[in-house]
């Protein structure tokens, strides 16, 4: 559960925040015969929900979802919208992040440098060869690489169901690009001479080890900026992208 949903974690350390400010505003407010101004209870709020969800487990980037959580809930409430509205919202923002909520893999797109640097290490690769982006989100680069290489074969695999869709629709066109709607843990990484992913630092422990025993001789492993604990790069390349990106190779 710590490590498939962390979205419950989210979710508890929002309603532990709100319990907690509730608490002390009733207690100024009735004890202390003092006012409270909604704006500090926001800020208050907000600040909670960061300092809990670090105390439960939850990476880096959940911090800005937590702080802007209830504000935007505010800001929305004071638009006015119909019902259906905030349902499409919260449906799409689902549908395009599931891998996030269930496996705490949000949805990272690859930069234009990153995707030029990754086409001049396939170079090496020379015409032929077998790629696989684990996770591939929208299938941008995937598309972008294809294309270069007309002769190699490019596969995705994506379980977020809107991303998966909008990957598909766009690699349909690619003959040598396919994208499949399968989990990474359940695809083999045998067949593949490339290994490509953008994940986030919670996997790439396990994912190292399926690499290990299922990657064949002569094959790279390349991760999006996540690096694997305590197991070095045999090359890295940094980038000059807004992201600072780093492309880092295992060879096996």
């Amino acid at each position: 559960m710590r490590r498939r949903y962390p979205i419950l974690r989210a979710l508890a350390a929002q309603v532990l925040a709100v319990a907690l400010v509730a608490l002390a505003a009733f207690l100024i407010v009735n004890l202390g015969r003092l006012p409270v101004h909604w704006v500090l209870l926001v800020l208050a709020q907000a600040g909670l929900a960061v300092w809990i969800g670090k105390r439960f487990g939850l990476v880096r980037w959940w911090s800005v979802f937590q702080a802007l959580f209830v504000p935007a809930l505010l800001g929305l409430n004071a638009l006015a919208l119909p019902p259906v509205a905030y349902l499409a919202a919260f449906l799409i923002v689902l549908l395009l992040n599931w891998n996030s909520f269930r496996h705490g893999v949000p949805l990272y797109l690859t930069s234009n440098q990153a995707t030029l640097r990754l086409a001049e290490l396939l170079r090496e690769r020379g015409p032929e060869f077998k790629f696989i982006d684990l996770g591939c989100g929208l299938a941008g680069p995937l598309c972008q690489l294809a294309r270069r290489y007309p002769l190699a074969q490019f596969t995705g695999v994506e379980t977020a169901p809107l991303t998966f869709l909008i990957a598909w629709l766009r690699a349909l066109p690619r003959r040598n690009c396919h994208i499949r709607y399968r989990s990474l843990w359940r695809v083999s990484l045998t067949p593949y001479d490339v290994i490509y992913c953008f994940l986030s630092p919670l996997p790439m422990s396990d994912l190292w080890q399926k690499a290990l025993v299922e990657l064949r001789p002569g094959a790279v492993f390349i991760s999006n900026t996540f690096g694997i604990p305590g197991v070095s790069p045999d090359e890295e390349y940094s980038l000059p992208d807004r992201r600072r990106t780093r492309l880092l190779v295992w060879k096996k």
